[in-house]
């Protein structure tokens, strides 16, 4: 394990949680395992190590994007990573109302009512 990887593992445990990267790591097999080692190296350490953004910073525009591509399933994680980053949840609905104006009504409404399912803790991080 090099540098990098050490740096995504750590950002990606700080962010995600060590409960998530350890049912992560222990779900991966054989065919998987490549892909979860890019995420760790690529996503966490390449981009989000980067000291450029804050990860609040990071996290707002995570949830702006993952609204607009109505990525769901990830949305909820990134809610509940938002929270453990500091984020209030007045602060994941602006994001989201602001996403609503430049990706539509539809996307956000999603957004909306995942992230409501997860900030009631109906839906684990």
């Amino acid at each position: 394990m090099d540098d990098l990887d050490r740096t995504g593992e750590a950002v990606r445990r700080a962010v995600l949680g060590d409960a998530h990267v350890d049912r992560a790591q222990a779900a991966a097999t054989e065919f998987t395992a490549p892909f979860q080692e890019y995420l760790t190296r690529a996503a966490w350490g390449q981009v989000w190590g980067r000291p450029g953004l804050d990860r609040r910073t990071r996290s707002c525009l995570t949830l702006a994007l993952l609204t607009a591509l109505r990525c769901e399933h990830e949305l909820a994680l990134h809610v509940a990573a938002a929270i453990r980053l500091g984020l209030t949840p007045d602060e994941i609905r602006e994001v989201l109302l602001h996403t609503a104006v430049y990706a539509g009504v539809p996307a956000a409404n999603a957004a909306f009512a995942v992230a409501q399912r997860v900030l009631s803790g109906l839906e684990p991080g």
